[in-house]
């Protein structure tokens, strides 16, 4: 396989501030770099669908899916070959939509995929949806990598705005080299197992369970568990129920961790 027809870019719909603690996890070199208004693009730096066996669109699609589970926001993993091209879409933990086309542009994937990329961006189902209706027909004058450009064009109208240069359908070594010249652009790096740790920690945290786990919510979470498990371990005691008074040590427990999590957190 020819390594200058092969590349992926990562597009997340979210601040590059909130991408980076997901994006470590990842464990691989990449380029980070603001795309747009609420948009941030991932450049690898590696080429793992080379040396590890696997195609890119497959390669990408672990990544998408990485990304994107445990997060409130999705990801588009964009990805060309020699004889083909495609997007894939990961939103939370629901089954990845995608869409191919072959080389010469023919349109290989169905016209539900394209409704329901559409409905996970939150993109209008009328006049949206038939903007993106030309990618799904035939066109003697689009190959696969015109109909990827024609897509992130498409997205500009969510506030997308790729740097100049970094083009779907570049070689992989031109998009690393436009994208590490751009105003804000972060290599990231997989930094051991506590910086790991700790950037899953705030993935969680700016997620939707975030103000559960630490914050004004969590500690009045914590203190309402331990004001119930308390009264709810001594009643127990008395009436000798083993039931009760396990659910009110489970309450003591949780409430306990709550609060010393969340000044653990605090202390960092």
């Amino acid at each position: 396989m020819n390594a200058t027809s092969v590349g992926a870019l990562l597009l997340c719909r979210a601040e590059p501030a909130v991408v980076r603690p997901a994006a470590h996890l990842l464990r691989e070199r990449l380029l980070l770099a603001p795309a747009g208004h609420g948009w941030t693009v991932l450049v690898p730096e590696g080429k793992p669908w080379l040396h590890g066996g696997e195609p890119v669109d497959r390669v990408v699609v672990g990544w998408a899916t990485a990304l994107a589970v445990g997060s409130n926001w999705p990801v588009l993993a964009l990805w060309w070959d020699a004889s083909r091209a495609g997007y894939t879409l990961a939103a939370g933990f629901r089954r990845t939509v995608g869409y191919v086309w072959l080389e010469d542009g023919t349109p290989a994937g169905e016209d539900e995929a394209m409704r329901t990329f559409a409905a996970r961006l939150g993109l209008d189902p009328v006049l949206d949806l038939q903007a993106l209706e030309p990618l799904t027909r035939q066109d003697p004058e689009a190959d696969s990598r015109g109909r990827l450009r024609a897509l992130a064009a498409f997205l500009t109208r969510t506030g997308l705005m790729l740097p100049a240069g970094l083009t779907p359908g570049e070689p992989a070594d031109r998009l690393r080299e436009v994208a590490r010249i751009q105003p804000g652009a972060e290599q990231l790096e997989w930094a051991g197992w506590r910086d790991t740790v700790r950037a899953e920690l705030d993935v969680v945290e700016d997620g939707p369970l975030g103000p559960w786990l630490r914050g004004p919510k969590a500690r009045l979470l914590a203190a309402a568990q331990l004001a119930t498990g308390v009264p709810l371990v001594l009643w127990a005691a008395r009436r000798r129920s083993a039931g009760w008074g396990f659910a009110g040590a489970l309450l003591i427990t949780h409430g306990a961790l709550g609060l010393a999590y969340d000044r653990f957190r605090a202390q960092e």
